[in-house]
């Protein structure tokens, strides 16, 4: 791959006219019309890892979108600027001020965007979505094996919202006229392979750790690898090495979801503000703001203080950090040969570090009972609102199955001809676009749990 191909200012859907907008480039529209979509709207109800609401605020799926959006502009200025300056040689002018100026809006652009296609109830609604299709009766199991592909099944067995993701700003938003660019686009496919040959650790390669496009999309795939010249590794699995700029988008993901959810734990009394520090100042030892850090923290008197100062200067410091590798790394990540994420490529020590935070995490906080009680429930609302709604798909006949389809938006298309792969492709679009709050409020008056008042 060669850092000239890799990116571009045309779009889906799009007839690529000329921009004539003077005060915005390609990728800044590319932000702006994602913070103006409902979709990205809808995550400040969707959970992150604790219960919402609460009295005690933590992050939910877009404050936590926007910070790793925050992180993925400074990497990809950092990162931009030394490109531009490493290859100044054989980078064109236009391809120079893409990388000083425009890397930064693409990767804040996929930052926002990486967990759009996320349902509700954070990653237990993956499973329950998984779950629900996985342990189908063997009636309807057998009738949807003979209807779908080996791939389109297993897109609903192996639901990935990081496929989802793809599926929203591709399939869905070009119904809404928002064309993004394929630069864009590619920076948030973190597994760029399909649903049958995703899901497998045992090649050794991240792009198939999990999945990346449903079957539905992927002529969208190909068509997006053509335009940015992407490696092809495996046709026959449809499987592409992962996009350079992928590494920063998952960089600044990593980065901050691990030091914000002890943040949140330590505000919500699941571990102590000295459990907090010891996990966050070793990371300080032996740089040179070292010693700021100590005195600040005997000066500054409150916890929270305390702990924000650790977390922003941490999360400055590993920005830092990844930058480094992602350019060390240089030739690997455009050869398609890198198979460990930035953050995993760090000094010993820190990665040490985070290793003993993630060992917290999961004990303390990703098991902790109000994480999983919310786990539970994400698998009766949604598991519920399947099993009414893909029922209703199947047997359209029925009094009650033409009134569920009536409850679903008709932007969502549930139109026999379009085949059954697709209507069932719409009711998860359906049920993933839904907030927590509106799952849980749906399900309960489809199932008659909560009677719907006259309005």
């Amino acid at each position: 791959m060669q850092w000239q191909k890799l990116y571009s200012n045309k779009r889906f859907g799009s007839r690529n006219l000329h921009n004539s907008d003077e005060f915005r480039g390609d990728f800044m529209r590319d932000y702006d019309r994602l913070i103006f979509s409902s979709q990205f709207r809808r995550l400040q109800n969707k959970t992150q890892v604790f219960p919402l609401p609460g009295a005690v605020f933590v992050h939910n799926r877009l404050t936590h979108s926007l910070e790793v959006a925050s992180v993925g502009r400074s990497l990809g200025r950092a990162v931009g600027e030394r490109i531009a300056k490493q290859n100044a040689n054989t980078l064109n002018e236009q391809a120079k001020d893409f990388y000083r100026f425009g890397l930064s809006d693409v990767i804040q652009t996929a930052c926002i965007a990486h967990d759009i296609g996320n349902p509700p109830f954070g990653h237990s609604g993956e499973d329950a979505i998984r779950t629900f299709f996985r342990e189908l009766p063997d009636e309807t199991e057998n009738l949807l094996s003979v209807q779908l592909s080996t791939n389109q099944f297993n897109d609903l067995k192996n639901f990935e919202g990081n496929a989802n993701a793809f599926r929203v700003l591709t399939s869905i938003f070009l119904k809404s006229g928002l064309k993004l660019t394929y630069t864009s686009l590619a920076s948030i496919v973190k597994y760029p392979v399909d649903s049958t040959h995703g899901f497998d650790k045992t090649t050794g390669l991240l792009a198939t750790k999990k999945s990346g496009y449903f079957d539905a999309e992927l002529p969208l795939v190909n068509q997006m690898a053509e335009e940015l010249e992407l490696i092809s590794v495996d046709k026959n699995k449809n499987l592409f090495a992962r996009h350079p700029f992928v590494f920063l988008v998952e960089a600044a993901d990593d980065i901050c979801y691990r030091i914000i959810d002890l943040e949140d734990a330590f505000r919500l009394h699941i571990i102590s503000f000295e459990e907090a520090k010891n996990l966050l100042l070793p990371f300080f030892k032996g740089e040179s703001n070292e010693d700021y850090i100590k005195e600040q923290m005997i000066s500054l008197k409150d916890e929270k203080q305390k702990l924000s100062l650790l977390r922003a200067m941490l999360i400055n410091l590993l920005t830092k950090k990844c930058t480094d590798v992602f350019l060390e790394n240089e030739a690997a990540l455009l050869n398609g040969e890198l198979n460990k994420s930035l953050i995993d490529l760090i000094d010993t020590r820190s990665i040490d570090l985070i290793k003993k935070i993630d060992e917290v995490s999961v004990q303390k906080i990703y098991n902790h009972q109000s994480v999983v009680e919310i786990e539970i429930a994400g698998f009766h609302v949604i598991g519920g609102l399947l099993k009414e709604f893909v029922n209703a798909i199947l047997d359209r006949k029925s009094a009650k199955a033409k009134k569920l389809i009536r409850l679903v938006p008709q932007q969502f298309d549930l139109n026999e001809e379009r085949g059954l792969y697709q209507n069932l492709l719409s009711i998860i679009d359906y049920i993933s676009g839904m907030t927590d709050i509106y799952a849980v409020d749906l399900y309960r008056k489809i199932t008659g749990i909560q009677i719907p008042a006259l309005s």
